[in-house]
């Protein structure tokens, strides 16, 4: 016969003091799993919705960033034609030759400055981007000092605001449109005239990137095959979704700090869990000896004391999501090894990610409360009796 959870309810609302110091020594070390995770799940979501399978990146053979790529506009003209390009509205390849550059601004969060992306490009590139569009102003015009900023630079970049001006390269360019790409990581970059960039980079010719649009997505495997065979162009190939999937790198040291913190805290909640089981079980001897004789089993007091342990776990838990979820949707920005420029996004407090959560307090009142319950198991009768 099992003991009702009602049980267990009860005892844990009479020390409501202990239960409650318990229940937050089990928050903290799940809120900074929560972050963690969020953030984590806030990046992945950014460069998913930056790439398309029917996109192909073409960069420099060797090389995994456009940062460091160099694609000539020989080299465009060659590959342009293949077979398996898609067509834009005016009939032309979809394809764009860009150019990809960084500089530093001043940001609210780093008043020195971080490194923000430049992507010079031409109208095709803008056109090839289906998801971004314009939230305010207008595009730049081709020829002109004239630059368009994602949403997040315009939140994060005081000194970048529509109608505004920012200094780069040789001098100084108009803002004349903010742009909109969802949740993708364009939200973080800034676009240009990419005749008029690369003449200020000195640029004229070494170029960063080809991006282009394939009629489907088994075309854009057979596109990136033909290129990275073809020994005349020496460029290498891949799909844009598996470029901006190498860039989820920017999270890892963040996540190994975050799992070594919340690991050591999560020992110490362990312990103050089993400290409470243990004093519980102290305080409520005569309990189980009465418990014994009235024909509840080993097992039955075995399985109530542990449930009880995961019920305090669970009261932490929820409190861990309650002091993160605030953080669901708020901006931050991170650094990013592959583009070495800042990468906006939001922290996205999912059920998947509170689910871990819980699931991770649930482990740590598990490993607390089972010496307690065997404990409590294992006391003969007449002992239990007497202690009490």
């Amino acid at each position: 016969m099992a003991l009702p959870i009602s049980y267990n309810i009860r005892n844990l609302i009479e020390r409501k003091t202990t239960t409650l110091l318990t229940a937050l020594g089990i928050a903290l070390p799940v809120a900074i799993l929560l972050v963690v995770l969020a953030l984590v799940a806030g990046l992945q979501a950014a460069f998913q919705a930056s790439g398309s399978p029917q996109h192909v990146l073409v960069l420099r053979k060797g090389t995994n960033a456009e940062l460091n790529s160099s694609v000539s506009r020989q080299q465009y003209q060659d590959l342009k034609f293949k077979r398996g390009i898609a067509l834009l509205n005016n009939g032309a390849p979809a394809a764009s030759l860009e150019l990809v550059q960084v500089v530093n601004l001043p940001s609210v969060d780093a008043p020195d400055g971080m490194n923000v992306t430049i992507r010079g490009l031409t109208p095709a590139g803008f056109e090839l981007r289906h998801h971004v569009q314009l939230s305010a102003g207008r595009m730049f015009t081709p020829g002109q000092r004239e630059v368009v900023i994602g949403k997040a630079i315009a939140k994060r970049y005081a000194g970048l605001r529509l109608n505004g001006r920012v200094t780069f390269a040789r001098g100084e360019w108009e803002v004349v449109g903010v742009l909109d790409g969802g949740q993708s990581a364009l939200n973080s970059e800034i676009f240009g005239d990419l005749y008029q960039i690369a003449s200020d980079y000195n640029r004229s010719d070494a170029l960063s990137s080809v991006l282009i649009r394939a009629e489907n997505p088994m075309a854009a495997q057979a596109l990136i095959h033909d290129i990275s065979s073809d020994v005349k162009l020496n460029l290498g190939a891949m799909t844009e979704v598996a470029y901006y999937e190498q860039q989820t790198t920017a999270s890892l040291p963040i996540r190994m700090l975050g799992m070594l913190v919340c690991t050591l805290m999560a020992v110490g909640s362990t312990f103050a869990a089993m400290n409470t089981m243990y004093a519980a079980v102290a305080r409520r001897a005569r309990e189980i000896g009465t418990l014994r004789v009235l024909g509840f089993s080993r097992g039955s007091i075995l399985l109530s004391f542990l449930l009880e342990s995961l019920l305090l776990a669970l009261l932490g838990g929820g409190l861990g999501c309650l002091l993160v979820l605030p953080l669901n949707n708020v901006t931050t920005g991170i650094g990013s090894f592959v583009t070495f420029s800042e990468i906006a996004f939001t922290y996205r407090v999912t059920p998947q990610v509170m689910l871990a959560g819980l699931l991770f307090a649930l482990v740590l009142g598990a490993l607390g409360g089972v010496l307690p319950a065997f404990g409590a198991a294992r006391k003969a009768i007449l002992v239990a009796l007497r202690e009490g």
